[in-house]
Formats: structure tokens, sequence, C-alpha cells
């Protein structure tokens, strides 16, 4: 069961890719993590991707790429996994889509968590103050002003992965500003029919 979540930020992919988790057992693996885990074990993409990162440079998509091909290879990503995040862009999903293949195997779900820009710009913004009335510190791009500007990179660089996944017949869409229960129901009768 190889998943990935797409939507935009405060969409809801974190608590829906923990959800898939539990029920499913399957990991949920980020970029990020398996770039400083790779840093951490020395690897060879580690070490590039170690003296990108001191030079203060984003790693390149190819290295980015490796370095999941390198993560899912290992044995608890056997069963499958679940990745929200990644891929980013049209590029990082052609060049996942021919490592995957070299392997013999694709992608069996894309799930789009679907939502309207307006409501989401007001659900950062109550998730902000709710925070600051529990007295915890609000994240950082809790705002407005951040929001907006991961919203308008989502749309230029990650939206066209909608229609590359739906050409490919792997992608099922869903209305993401449902209660949670609702998408993460959804969420799984769209992966569901993948168990053996």
């Amino acid at each position: 069961m190889r998943i990935v979540l797409l939507g935009p930020p405060g969409a809801g992919k974190g608590t829906q890719a923990q959800r898939i988790v539990d029920k499913f057992s399957i990991p949920h693996l980020s970029t990020g993590d398996m770039l400083r885990a790779a840093v951490h074990a020395g690897t060879d993409i580690g070490r590039k991707a170690k003296e990108i990162m001191a030079e203060g440079k984003l790693v390149s998509d190819h290295l980015v790429v490796a370095a999941v091909i390198e993560r899912i290879a290992q044995p608890d990503s056997k069963r499958g996994f679940v990745l929200d995040g990644f891929p980013r862009t049209i590029g990082q999903a052609v060049a996942f889509d021919e490592l995957l293949h070299r392997d013999a195997v694709d992608l069996d779900r894309v799930v789009e968590l679907m939502a309207d820009e307006d409501i989401l710009l007001d659900r950062i913004e109550t998730r902000a103050q709710e925070a600051k009335a529990r007295g915890h510190t609000a994240r950082a791009d809790d705002n407005h002003e951040a929001l907006k500007v991961r919203l308008d990179a989502y749309n230029e660089q990650t939206a066209p992965l909608v229609e590359y996944y739906r050409a490919k017949g792997v992608l099922r869409s869903i209305d993401g500003l449902q209660a949670v229960d609702a998408v993460t129901h959804d969420v799984f009768h769209a992966i569901e029919g993948l168990m053996p």
C-alpha cells in the first residue's frame, strides 16, 4: 500500500497520515526526517545532503528522490508507506515514478484533500487564536501572511500533480473541509480496496 497525500497547507494531511499509520500499520515518511536520518547515518546521500545544507542551499530534486527511495527500501516500508509533502513538483513525481518502476512497483493511490483557500486562511487564524487562548504558542507559520505564501507556492509547484496523477488513474479527490472523522472515512474508503 504505497500512498501519497496531496493538498494545500492546512488541509489536514498530517492528521490523516497519522490515522492511516494507526489503521494500516505502515510508516508515515517525511522527506525532512529522511534527509536528517541519512545525514546522521552518514550514507552517501546523507553526506551529499549535509554539504548542500551546510551551504544554505536547497537539496536538489534528484537527491530528495534518492533519499525517499533509500528510505522506502527499508524493511518497515515493505508493506507500504504514506508520503505527505512529497512529491512537491512534477519533476520530483516523474523521477520518483522512474525509480519505483526500476524496482517494479508503482504508487497505489494518491489522495487529494481539496480545500477552499479562504476557508483554510480562516482555519489557520482560528487555530492560532485557540492555541493562544490555551496559553500555548501558535506555530510561527500560523498566520494569514505565511499561509498565503505557502498556498501560492503550493498552487504554483504542487497543484499540477493533481492532473499528473489523475492521468495515471491513481488519484482520488476528497473534500478536506468536512469534519475530520468524515475525511478519515473517505480517505479509508479510497485506500481500503488496496488491501490484499
